[in-house]
């Protein structure tokens, strides 16, 4: 069986510096590449970019930052609009848009469901990133964005199909909108940072009269009777508990401290993940 091109990318790993997104202009931006692709214009174009999702309510938010681009799907909805075999499937993995066959076919751009083909209107061209083949078929090893990126977000991988699903299967790895049935050629570590919601909140115990933060507490969540989660509050007595599905509706949460001291709650989860505030152990 071939090997073939696979791409992962950690989202717990990227912090929106955007050199991959500038390496990508680089080397596309002013250059072409026959056969490959035509060169990238200046501006409109986004062959990689980055996605932003903010989480939680005050004072418990965070930013999360998902790079985007072209799935190199195995069962690409851009090679099925196209016309006289203007988009091609390599045995490698890559998918690649003619530069010359794919123009005025526009329908490329519509047919794919990531938005991740773009329209050169001076050329009237559809374009994608194109893995780096042109390098990797150079002897490169890593596409330009695992090169350029200081945070180690990329792997560039050229597997089996078998070894890169065990790999999967082992890593937690996912793709995008999976119920697509496009069997996407980029993997992503830690999605649910951008797909999930967690719910948090501060644990204080009163200590003659006065609130004080309460470390080494025991949250343990539940829905329909069934643990989902749990956490222990850290020094400042926040807690997070994280991988909850959107709109999941009702859940428990218990909290009980070395020395036995409780505190319970009820909420229910929307789309937006909650901040329960402060909690007080009785």
């Amino acid at each position: 069986m071939a090997k073939k091109w696979n791409l992962i990318v950690d989202v717990e790993r990227c912090d929106n510096c955007r050199g991959c997104y500038i390496a990508v202009k680089d080397e596309h931006a002013g250059n072409d590449f026959p056969g490959y692709a035509a060169a990238q214009p200046a501006h409109g174009h986004h062959w990689l970019d980055i996605r932003r999702k903010e989480r939680g309510r005050y004072p418990l938010v965070e930013a999360r930052f998902q790079p985007v681009m072209c799935n190199h799907c195995d069962d690409a909805p851009c090679i099925k609009a196209a016309r006289d075999d203007a988009v091609q499937k390599r045995e490698d993995g890559i998918v690649i848009i003619d530069p010359v066959k794919a123009q005025g076919q526009k329908q490329i751009v519509d047919a794919c469901p990531y938005g991740a083909v773009s329209w050169n209107e001076e050329k009237q061209l559809p374009q994608h990133w194109i893995f780096d083949a042109h390098l990797l078929d150079a002897g490169w090893d890593k596409v330009r964005a695992e090169q350029a990126c200081p945070t180690k977000v990329f792997r560039t991988l050229q597997l089996e199909d078998r070894d890169m699903q065990r790999l999967a299967t082992e890593e937690g790895l996912e793709v995008e909108r999976p119920e697509l049935g496009t069997r996407p050629r980029v993997y992503y570590k830690n999605l649910h940072l951008m797909t999930h919601c967690f719910v948090g909140g501060t644990v204080v115990h009163l200590i003659g009269g006065t609130e004080e933060c309460a470390p080494g507490v025991t949250i343990v969540l539940r829905q329909a009777g069934r643990e989902v989660g749990r956490a222990i509050t850290d020094a400042f007595g926040e807690f997070k508990i994280d991988r909850l599905p959107p709109r999941s509706g009702r859940y428990d949460l218990e909290g009980t401290s070395p020395a036995g001291r409780r505190v319970a709650t009820v909420f229910e989860l929307g789309s937006e993940s909650p901040y329960l505030g402060v909690l007080t152990l009785s």
